[in-house]
């Protein structure tokens, strides 16, 4: 007999709705610059004007919108059957979560940038403002374009200079998930933030419908702790770790209903690879730049690394409603900043040199002896840190402290969730008989099999006999 769980994974979805020849002049139901203020979501405080819409409408050419996390996507006009988008580049304020901002650019006043949404087949002219101090272009990654329309400063094009204004011009011949950003002084502009999604979606209905699609960039900043801008410089060693620029817990979730299907569009304009977790049942990669694969090369996965300058598309039908976390699996990727260059205080005994040192510096708070946790749990007391940096470890979730920052967010799944609707439902109460629970406050509870090949964990360091080591092949 066919299980609960095992119906769900087979379902799929209703077929797009036939493409309309009218194109709109913005998305129905996703046009957030003209929207008001809503309740925040429980977790995530959303800036008025960024609230997600509770009920998103397709467009009239048949696809369903994306949900870009924390972000917005990018009115146009039509003149003469062309759709028109004009992005400005400009010097922004940005928020990465409460309590740091930062002196970023971006484009028409966020990082990222509006998410272009279009359809294969459409022809597109989008004009390029350049208002900040220094010469900048875009390059449509994984875009056919003419050749001249690539972006590259210097090689295809000039670049666009202060205060000027370019425009490129050309038909989509393709669909799927991609990206822009610059192409002159790349690294600094980059580093600050300057990048966009631009999605194409296929013309004809796709054979495997999705009922919600959300999409997000990777990035990374390095944010020296007490500082306003990123540095631009620094190659390996961030310290802020971001979906579409936002560190847990102000990014947004991921809602859906149970049995729905979800997709997930995930770039990466960082500098390091990320592979990306999602806890709850497996998912398939169903996509990249080179837009939705074949469905006999999907494949099953629970952690997708998503390669610099790579996009991936993830999709799964929910089975099992809850609070489901989704981050980067690389450990130092879900913490925030002051996680470089600490010494490591595990096991030491750290109070009388605490007192000496409040002595001089008042406020000093020791931390770490028992690990970095005690860190967050220094932060709740009101340990003050340096102004404008963030903790290592943030977000309190219904049961306490997450303990999880940088990439990190919420897959939110409810049973009663309405379709289209993108509301926060607040946190899942997992039925008592459903839910780990404490039957022991005895460290020696139980029978557990254990190992001591060096001795016993209770014996001092004097008594454990070390291994002997032969020095003699190394002039020892």
């Amino acid at each position: 007999m066919t299980s609960r769980r095992q119906l769900l994974q087979m379902m799929g979805a209703g077929i797009v709705a036939g493409a309309s020849s009218r194109a709109l002049a913005q998305h129905e139901g996703h046009d957030m610059s003209r929207m008001s203020a809503t309740p925040a979501s429980s977790t995530v405080p959303v800036p008025a004007g960024l609230e997600p819409p509770r009920a998103q409408k397709r467009h009239a050419q048949g696809y369903l919108p994306v949900r870009t996390l924390n972000g917005w996507t990018l009115p146009y006009e039509v003149k003469n059957g062309v759709k028109e988008f004009h992005l400005v580049a400009e010097e922004i304020e940005h928020e990465f979560a409460p309590g740091s901002r930062a002196k970023c650019w971006g484009y028409n006043g966020t990082t990222p940038g509006p998410t272009i949404e279009v359809v294969e087949g459409d022809r597109v002219r989008i004009y390029v403002t350049n208002r900040l101090g220094e010469p900048t272009s875009v390059h449509w990654h994984g875009i056919d374009v003419p050749v001249g329309y690539d972006g590259v400063a210097g090689l295809n094009q000039p670049a666009i200079g202060p205060g000027e204004t370019y425009v490129y011009e050309f038909t989509l011949k393709q669909h799927g998930t991609h990206m822009y950003h610059p192409h002159a002084d790349e690294m600094t502009q980059m580093a600050f933030g300057m990048m966009g999604l631009f999605i194409i979606h296929p013309r004809e209905p796709e054979a495997v419908a999705v009922d919600r699609d959300y999409a997000f960039l990777l990035h990374n900043w390095s944010m020296h702790p007490g500082t306003y801008r990123p540095d631009p410089s620094v190659m390996v060693d961030f310290d802020l770790w971001t979906f579409n620029s936002k560190v847990f817990p102000a990014t947004e979730p991921l809602v859906m209903r149970t049995g729905e299907r979800l997709r997930v569009r995930i770039g990466n304009l960082s500098m390091w690879n990320h592979p990306i977790h999602l806890h709850s049942n497996p998912y398939w990669v169903t996509g990249s730049d080179g837009g939705r694969w074949p469905q006999s090369q999907w494949r099953r996965e629970t952690t997708e690394i998503v390669g610099v300058g790579q996009m991936r598309d993830i999709e799964f039908v929910a089975t099992e409603p809850g609070d489901w976390a989704f981050h980067c699996h690389m450990a130092h990727h879900t913490m925030g900043p002051m996680g470089h260059g600490v010494p490591n205080p595990v096991g030491v005994d750290q109070s009388g040199v605490e007192a000496e040192i409040r002595r001089m510096l008042p406020g000093y708070g020791a931390m770490g002896r028992y690990g970095m946790s005690e860190h967050s749990g220094h932060v709740a007391m009101g340990l003050p840190g340096p102004e404008n940096t963030l903790p290592m470890m943030a977000g309190e979730g219904p049961h306490g402290p997450i303990e999880m920052g940088g990439m990190f967010t919420i897959v939110k799944v409810r049973d009663d969730q309405k379709p289209g609707d993108y509301t926060d439902p607040g946190w899942y109460r997992s039925p008592k008989d459903q839910m780990a629970r404490r039957i022991s406050v005895d460290p020696g509870f139980g029978q557990p099999h254990r190992r001591h090949p060096y001795g016993s964990p209770t014996d001092t360091p004097a008594k454990v006999k070390q291994p002997q080591m032969d020095h003699s092949r190394h002039g020892g």
